[in-house]
């Protein structure tokens, strides 16, 4: 098998390990192949979207979700590093308001499975970041909502010195405990 599957402190998110074939030219790997996820994961999912973005060192992007359509999103980074962060918020999960956080990089070529039912950011802690995912579920703008990346009943303890760059959606995020009526 070319993928390892490490566990995190909430079940269902899941840090996948591709195995890298390197030598002194470079390196091969399987980035996705939806056979060794199933095995591997356990999980059926169809991805109908990829998406790509760069950023900036402490540039934040979240907490993100969708109410209607949700995503679950396979995550990973191919230059730079951010810390990648899952958030429950299904009502009635025994982890709501629970979190992993794990580092990605284009060195350590891990990805992470953020299931759906879960709000989803990350911060740049390199200089820049290119950041790649696939979803099983396409975006809904009207559906979108973010949750505030500092909410303090949630307690990420993002690596970053100081204030994050943040869009003027995510300035104006609400608490996990605001939106909760509303997911």
């Amino acid at each position: 098998m070319n993928l390892t599957v490490i566990p995190t402190a909430i079940p269902e998110v899941l840090i996948l390990e591709p195995k890298v074939f390197g030598d002194e030219r470079g390196f091969f790997m399987e980035s996705f192949n939806v056979r060794e996820f199933e095995q591997a994961s356990g999980l059926k999912r169809e991805f109908v979207q990829d998406n790509h973005s760069r950023s900036a060192r402490n540039v934040l992007r979240g907490l993100h979700l969708q109410v209607e359509h949700p995503q679950g999103k396979l995550v990973r980074v191919v230059s730079g590093a951010v810390f990648d962060v899952a958030v429950d918020v299904r009502k009635e999960s025994r982890t709501f308001g629970k979190w992993v956080g794990v580092t990605l990089s284009g060195e350590n070529k891990r990805q992470l499975w953020v299931p759906e039912g879960f709000a989803h950011g990350f911060v740049v802690t390199s200089e820049s970041a290119d950041f790649l995912y696939k979803t099983t579920d396409y975006w809904y703008p009207e559906h979108e909502r973010s949750i505030a990346w500092n909410d303090p009943d949630i307690g990420i303890q993002w690596p970053i010195d100081g204030e994050p760059v943040l869009s003027g959606k995510d300035q104006q995020a609400l608490s996990l405990s605001q939106w909760r009526e509303r997911l």
